[in-house]
């Protein structure tokens, strides 16, 4: 079984860094007119619910929120097929932030990307993740980041949140022997 390691983020590290988050959003979009948040199932829908949700109380106008499941398009799993989902207009020309909770090889955010675009033509696409632990295989780099966790291979990031595990936290395991 998988040791804990450390405690990294504590709920109000949480609250603090999705909060900078959100005012980021807002500074590099000028306003959050026309924005709509992507959550990754499963932890990266309810950042992208409490991003949006502090982006309401800031901008008096909450950005929708849409969730991705990504596993058609992940390259590392059995290739499924990828559903034939009508276009969603809310993603024509919208900016669209991806929301994440860890990002680590960059293979999720990338099937993210395929998943969008799949379903419209973005304006812009944006990515937002809680902790960045490195170790990219794709050339991709999140504009919104919560912490930068440099970390070994062998260890895991847990982000545990309210809706999913019953406590807000960040958490480094370690690997399992």
């Amino acid at each position: 079984m998988a040791e804990q390691k450390a405690v990294i983020m504590d709920a109000d590290g949480v609250r603090r860094a999705l909060t900078r988050i959100a005012f980021e959003i807002i500074e590099k979009n000028k306003g959050a007119e026309n924005l709509l948040l992507a959550g990754v199932k499963t932890r990266g829908v309810f950042l992208a619910q409490r991003i949006a949700k502090k982006l309401g109380e800031v901008e008096g106008r909450m950005p929708p929120v849409i969730e991705l499941d990504v596993t058609p398009w992940r390259d590392d799993k059995p290739r499924e097929e990828a559903p034939k989902s009508p276009p969603d207009a809310r993603i024509e020309g919208a900016t669209v932030v991806l929301v994440d909770d860890v990002l680590y090889t960059g293979r999720t955010v990338r099937a993210a990307i395929e998943a969008v675009s799949s379903q419209g033509r973005a304006g812009r696409i944006q990515l937002a993740v809680l902790i960045d632990r490195g170790h990219r295989e794709v050339p991709i780099r999140p504009d919104y980041i919560g912490k930068n966790l440099p970390t070994a291979r062998d260890e895991r990031v847990c982000v545990r949140l309210t809706e999913v595990d019953g406590a807000d936290n960040v958490v480094i395991l370690s690997s399992e022997t």
